[in-house]
């Protein structure tokens, strides 16, 4: 039987038992989106039992009642006597000095339905190094984590409730930010694509979908994309976070704009 603690990461409880999933949703409606595979791939992986019961309005005995009965053993001597556990504390946290800090909230952004991207792109290009921006957003922004993350920026999250986090991003040297040509793709070159494509296209609507889904919905397609298939992807806009990580996964892809609210993406794997 395996043992828990509060330090237990949500996804190894439930890698052991996946019926502890309704388990853990009974405890609080905050955990209602780990229901969608995606966000649970996501936060399960990041949440300890403490992090996650301050998320939901909950206690970690809270978790441990719901969970004893399907046969986890409790470890209570790891119990924390404080309900503000977090991940460890990287060094550049430890000596956080406010005239450093750049606070951005793109909450409001967000909440109007815009992308607040070029936003977030030009208050990070004014970050000097040893400084930090100070993000806050409404959910853990994983897709500029990875995109900072790669240009020599460290960063730590710190989720306030279901609805507020914040991210810190230090530049820990002069790097430069790269940028990614979104240029609408010519009309013929679009066209011929299709066209070669035919009877070959899997497709995927994210329009409806909150951030940070549409990308982790895109790239978790393209994981199981048939061999000589391509992904065609009606969008709300241009995916500026996802088209780095398209390059790094050897896709090519290809950009046709319909109106200021719908964007199609036609998505290929390059051939090797």
């Amino acid at each position: 039987m395996a043992v828990i603690n509060a330090h237990t990461k949500i996804a190894a409880i439930l890698k052991d038992k996946p019926e502890a999933l309704e388990a853990i949703i009974s405890i609080s409606p905050r955990f209602n989106k780990l229901r969608n595979p995606l966000l649970r791939k996501i936060m399960a992986a990041r949440a300890t039992i403490q992090m996650a019961s301050k998320v939901g309005g909950c206690t970690v005995e809270d978790f441990f009642e719901k969970l004893q009965p399907l046969g986890f053993v409790i470890d209570r001597a790891s119990l924390p006597d404080k309900e503000d556990e977090t991940s460890p504390l990287p060094a550049f946290m430890k000596k956080l000095a406010a005239e450093k800090v750049n606070e951005l909230d793109v909450r409001p952004v967000i909440e109007s339905g815009q992308d607040p991207f070029k936003m977030i792109m030009a208050k990070v290009k004014g970050i000097e190094p040893g400084q930090i921006l100070k993000l806050i957003n409404s959910f853990e922004p994983v897709p500029l984590i990875d995109l900072l993350g790669k240009q020599g920026f460290e960063s730590y999250v710190q989720t306030v409730d279901e609805n507020c986090a914040i991210t810190y991003f230090h530049k820990t040297a002069d790097v430069k930010i790269a940028t990614e040509d979104v240029s609408p793709t010519d009309e013929s070159e679009w066209e011929a694509a299709i066209r070669n494509l035919e009877g070959k296209l899997i497709y995927a609507d994210v329009r409806h979908l909150e951030m940070p889904l549409p990308m982790l919905t895109i790239l978790d397609k393209l994981e199981n994309l048939p061999a000589g298939h391509a992904l065609f992807v009606y969008h709300k806009r241009i995916p500026v976070f996802l088209l780095p990580e398209l390059r790094e996964r050897n896709f090519e892809f290809l950009i046709k704009e319909i109106s200021d609210a719908e964007v199609h993406l036609l998505i290929v794997r390059k051939n090797v």
